[in-house]
């Protein structure tokens, strides 16, 4: 567990020193939110904080792994620990009710009980005003952990029975260094890494053909934009609008385009940024060279102005060509 609880200080520092003080000072709560993004590292920090509390032998904070306590809640097989994931769309009332005497039932052992709702965020009107009563009188030693992405889909009076505890997203350095040991290449891991805090979403998107496609899209239409814009219209009626039909797919093409240019100001004031795409770096600095910060700042508010216009569902075709004329105006080399 060593490395382990090392692992979970590097990503989420605050959390796990939070936690380890609420234990040392023996002031666990009733209930707990735990909130943050996916790939955040919730539900690995929710079992070392439940092995902490059930542990037998703890030391400095940390659970010993090796009592009786600890090896149960590794396997599963803790009776004073239970988990429940939403049944399809919602967590539901007779999940929240089997929770609870599941929770009372005496052939439980003595000691702390804990229960884990995962999506918390997903219980209905009912299912919530059923937990809020066990909330607020808990049967004996008994503490929530509520895990969630979405905080504000809570309902208050749950969010207010509970601790918040707030998840931050994992710093870029970790997020890269662990998609570069599962085989993404440094180039493709600078640019997923922007997009997402979480490992696996990045990883599906390293290895997305489609994404992979988009990428090069991007990269080919800031290349032919300093050249003129009849070849960079071209580029958009050939590749952007064939490749990218869906929403979603714009918008995210749009924000690809949009770290294109933040690289290129960040070359400029020669900073030793995280780029998002290293492999371009030789391209953008002679693009840097030849034009200025106000030019570089109006381009990135056009790419910004196109998200807005895409929001309003400005038709495609001409929100590409206005953003062109706009990305294209002021160059002063031909």
């Amino acid at each position: 567990m060593e490395g382990h609880v090392e692992e979970l200080k590097a990503i989420q520092p605050v959390v796990m020193k939070q936690l380890q003080t609420i234990f040392e000072k023996n002031r666990t709560a009733h209930a707990y939110i735990f909130d943050g993004a996916k790939g955040t590292g919730k539900q690995e920090v929710a079992m070392f904080f439940i092995k902490l509390l059930l542990c037998l032998n703890p030391s400095k904070n940390v659970p010993c792994e090796t009592c009786r306590n600890c090896k149960r809640v590794d396997s599963g097989n803790h009776p004073n620990v239970k988990q429940l994931e939403p049944d399809g769309q919602f967590i539901k009332i007779d999940q929240i009710r089997d929770l609870i005497s599941g929770m009372t039932k005496t052939s439980i052992e003595e000691g702390r009980k804990v229960y884990v709702l995962h999506h918390a965020d997903r219980l209905n009107t009912s299912s919530a005003n059923t937990l809020l009563k066990f909330l607020e009188e808990p049967d004996g030693d008994v503490t929530a952990i509520l895990l969630t992405e979405s905080y504000q889909a809570i309902l208050p009076t749950i969010q207010s029975r509970c601790q918040h505890i707030k998840f931050a997203n994992i710093p870029r350095d970790i997020l890269l260094k662990q998609l570069q040991e599962q085989g993404v290449t440094y180039s493709m891991a600078s640019t997923v890494s922007m997009l997402t805090y979480s490992l696996d979403t990045a990883i599906s998107l390293a290895n997305d053909e489609q994404f992979a496609h988009a990428r090069k899209t991007v990269l080919k239409l800031v290349e032919t934009v300093k050249k003129n814009v009849h070849e960079a219209l071209l580029v958009v009626y050939e590749d952007w609008l064939t490749s990218f039909k869906e929403k979603n797919e714009i918008e995210q093409a749009l924000d690809l385009l949009l770290f294109a240019y933040r690289d290129i100001v960040a070359i400029k004031a020669d900073q030793k940024a995280n780029f998002t795409y290293p492999d371009m770096l030789q391209s953008w600095k002679e693009l840097a060279l030849n034009t200025t910060f106000e030019r570089l700042s109006q381009q990135m508010q056009a790419i910004l102005q196109a998200r807005q216009n895409l929001q309003r569902n400005m038709n495609r075709t001409l929100m590409m060509e206005q953003l062109m004329l706009n990305l294209q105006e002021g160059y002063t080399f031909v």
